[in-house]
């Protein structure tokens, strides 16, 4: 059975900042960052243990080519996305979502 898999609308935020600000600097980098970000929760659904913990239960998948994480919550409730940020942002932020 497939875990349920839920994005927070924190995290849609973050998805929808970081892709206007992409657009911003380039024509069409907002949609691979976009396509950059599908392909890491592809890997989160179809492998969620994969992924690291880095703190109290909850993953971080690194996205390529751009320096941002996917941060996620893996329970037997399924898969649910907490924040969708970039590196050098506080960990505070994300921790905060937990």
């Amino acid at each position: 059975m497939t875990p349920r898999f839920t994005v927070r609308p924190e995290a849609e935020a973050d998805l929808l900042a970081s892709t206007e600000w992409y657009d911003s600097k380039a024509l069409g980098l907002g949609t691979e960052f976009v396509r950059a970000v599908d392909v890491c929760y592809s890997l989160i659904k179809r492998m969620p243990e994969m992924f690291q913990q880095v703190h109290s239960g909850a993953r971080r998948a690194r996205l390529r080519r751009f320096p941002y994480s996917v941060y996620y919550v893996y329970d037997e409730r399924g898969i649910t996305i907490l924040a969708c940020l970039h590196w050098r942002r506080h960990p505070r932020e994300w921790m905060r979502r937990l």
